[in-house]
This record gives C-alpha cells, sequence and structure tokens, in this order.
C-alpha cells in the first residue's frame, strides 16, 4: 500500500486499550477510590503527578523534603495530607501504592524500600541509572506480585499509538530506520547526563513504536559545555532487532525547542513533530516528491499522563503488568549503561562520586 493511499482508521489494541480505558473511568463511574496512592517529590514535574492522581481521587499523601515544594502544595490541595518521613507512607497500611518522583540517583533505594512494604510503584524513568539495579527492582516486584511501573510516558501519548498502528499495518513497510530528536534547555543539570534525562523516553518511544528491541550500542558520543563528565548533548546510535538502525540525539543546550521522532519503512517515511499544536503525524511517500499527507488523530486528545495515571490506577486494582513495566525499565536501563561506558570509559565511575542534589532546581536541601 502506498503512502498516499487512503490509511485506515481503526486504533490497535494498544491505542484502543487507551480509549477504553478513558470512556470506562468517565462515563461508567469506575470507583477509583479503591486505590490510594501516595507521591514522594512535588518539584516540578512532581506536581504534575500530584495533579493527575488528585483529579482521578485517589490520591492519599504526598511527601517532600523541600519546604517550598510543600508550601505549593499546601496552596494547591489543602486538604491534602503531607509528610516530610516516606516511613509514614511505608507505615501507611491504607496506601497501596506510591509514585516516587525523585531525581534518578534516588531511585532504586525508594522503590527498593516501597516494594519491600508491599507497596505497587510507579516510578519516573530512568528506573534506575545500574542495569543490576533495574534488574534486582524488576526481579522484586514479580517476586512479590506487586505492579512496578516506569514512566515511560510516550508509550501511552496518543500521537504516538497512532503512529505505532500505521507501522503495524504496513504502511509504512518494512522498517529500516528510526530517529529522535529531543533538543531543549535545562539550566540547572542536576543529573548524570542528559542522555540519563531524556534518552529513557526516545529508547523506549523507538522501540514501543517499531515493535523491537535494542540488541547494541553501535555509537555513543558526547559533549560537555561545561567542560567536565556530565554531557549536555549525546548522539547515540543503536542496533535493534532484524538490523533496524536508530539515531538518538538529546540536548540541554539548545535554545529553540525541537522534539521529533522519524520513522523510515521501504514504502514510507513518518514523522512525529511534538512541538506542534495540531498535525502532528505527516507521512510522506519514499517515491513521490512532496507527496504528504496529514493523519487526522481518529481519537481523543488525552493529557499523555493523565493516560500514564490511569493506567498505573488500572494495572494497581487488576494486577495486570503495565506496558511500562520493571522488563520495559530495564531493557532501557541497560542499553543506556553501555552508551555511557563506551561514551566515558572509565571516567563513568567519577559520575558515581557526584554529589547531585535531591531536587533538580536545587543542588542540595
Amino acid at each position: 500500500m502506498r503512502a498516499n493511499a487512503s490509511i485506515k482508521t481503526e486504533c490497535t489494541s494498544a491505542a484502543k486499550s487507551i480509549i477504553l480505558l478513558y470512556y470506562k473511568n468517565k462515563y461508567k463511574g469506575i470507583d477509583m477510590k479503591e486505590q490510594k496512592i501516595a507521591v514522594i517529590g512535588c518539584g516540578l514535574w512532581g506536581r504534575n503527578i500530584v495533579r493527575n492522581f488528585y483529579n482521578l481521587n485517589v490520591l492519599e499523601m504526598v511527601c517532600d523534603l523541600d519546604d517550598d515544594n510543600i508550601a505549593k502544595i499546601k496552596e494547591l490541595y489543602p486538604d491534602l495530607k503531607i509528610t516530610k518521613d516516606f516511613n509514614d507512607i511505608i507505615n501507611n497500611p491504607e496506601i497501596t501504592s506510591v509514585a516516587v518522583v525523585t531525581p534518578s540517583h534516588t531511585h532504586y533505594k525508594m522503590v527498593k524500600a516501597m516494594l519491600e512494604s508491599g507497596k505497587n510503584v510507579y516510578v519516573e524513568k530512568p528506573i534506575s541509572t545500574v542495569a543490576q539495579e533495574a534488574k534486582d527492582l524488576k526481579e522484586l516486584a514479580d517476586s512479590k506480585g506487586l505492579v512496578l511501573m516506569v514512566g515511560h510516558l510516550l508509550l501511552y501519548h496518543p500521537a504516538v499509538n497512532r503512529l505505532k498502528m500505521l507501522i503495524e499495518e504496513g504502511t509504512l513497510g518494512d522498517i529500516v530506520y528510526a530517529q529522535s530528536d529531543r533538543l531543549n534547555v535545562n539550566y540547572f543539570k542536576n543529573d548524570r547526563s542528559v542522555m540519563w534525562d531524556l534518552a529513557p523516553h526516545d529508547v523506549s518511544m523507538m522501540s514501543y513504536v517499531i515493535g523491537k528491541e535494542p540488541v547494541r550500542i553501535i555509537s555513543a558520543i558526547g559533549s560537555s559545555t561545561d567542560r567536565n563528565d556530565i554531557m549536555d548533548i549525546t548522539h547515540l546510535g543503536i542496533e535493534f532487532e532484524d538490523g533496524v538502525i536508530g539515531h538518538i540525539t538529546d540536548s540541554w543546550i539548545t535554545p529553540r525547542k525541537h522534539v521529533q521522532l522519524l520513522v523510515r519503512g521501504t514504502k514510507a517515511t513518518a514523522i512525529l513533530d511534538d512541538t506542534l499544536p495540531e498535525h502532528k503525524l505527516t507521512i510522506y511517500d519514499n517515491f513521490t516528491a512532496d507527496n504528504t499527507k496529514n493523519i487526522t488523530l481518529d481519537y481523543l486528545e488525552i493529557e499523555p499522563l493523565k493516560l500514564e495515571c490511569q493506567h498505573f490506577i488500572s494495572c494497581c486494582e487488576t494486577g495486570k503488568k503495565a506496558r511500562s513495566d520493571g522488563d520495559n525499565g530495564f531493557m532501557v536501563t541497560k542499553i543506556l549503561e553501555q552508551a555511557e561506558k563506551m561514551m566515558l570509559g572509565d571516567r563513568a565511575k567519577k559520575l558515581d562520586e557526584v554529589d547531585f542534589g535531591l531536587s533538580r532546581v536545587k543542588q542540595h536541601l
């Protein structure tokens, strides 16, 4: 089928499940209070997690060490329980699940403690920056029959799922290449590198969309404009199953935001530009000049984070494995760990000694 032919409008099972869950919750009155969730970390991104779980009527408590973050939460949600001690969450038998939205270097100990106390866990990406730690957490969750879900947000993005549908239908032909660029400015740089901050999105999304797992790192280079080992722009070359090649570029130093996924098939090429307010997805015929087709989004434009939070709640209620489960988190961490070793060599060990802060915007609390 050529790219300029009529494109089917039925969604993939993944996209359908998202829509069905939305309508089920919205119109059939599911009691979302069956779950009681606590959020650990209420900074810039954590407040978005708080907002969604609060609006879904499942938020029981939040935990943060920073007085400014606590003040903002009190202002927005005066009725919400707040603590500075995560043991208040561990020791509360009514809390069934926990969202860990703290810096990546804190994830392992925090997630392990919550799993050991019998709580289901949603953890922001990456699950860890150490593959063995990610594997240990996955195995711990499995052994206890608990849900472990990683915040690979783009697996829940409606436009990403629409593209996955087109690929599964054969609209692009056989996939041969993918490229993801995620360029923006980060003034704080309080992480091991831009790769660990942003590339989990790219690797998880690319693997999900093309339906193939990464096999090995082909190339990994980075640059630090601060002249240290914390890379603020990185370029990765990855070989996926069946020989598909992927290239990923991430940046903390690009003044003009650029977020784009390109997927090349033997018939057509797709570009998903996530900076556009609409018509994010365009298909280009490989054999006809200037032949493009904007894909009408045939599903509701729902906030991806809301869909992700709903998916976590549903998994906790049913015990079903999350789409971005512990295996998915381990896969991403494993390939990025390989990339860091190729990029830095023995210098990667020096990053283990860096005293990263407990806040994205503040070095120390």
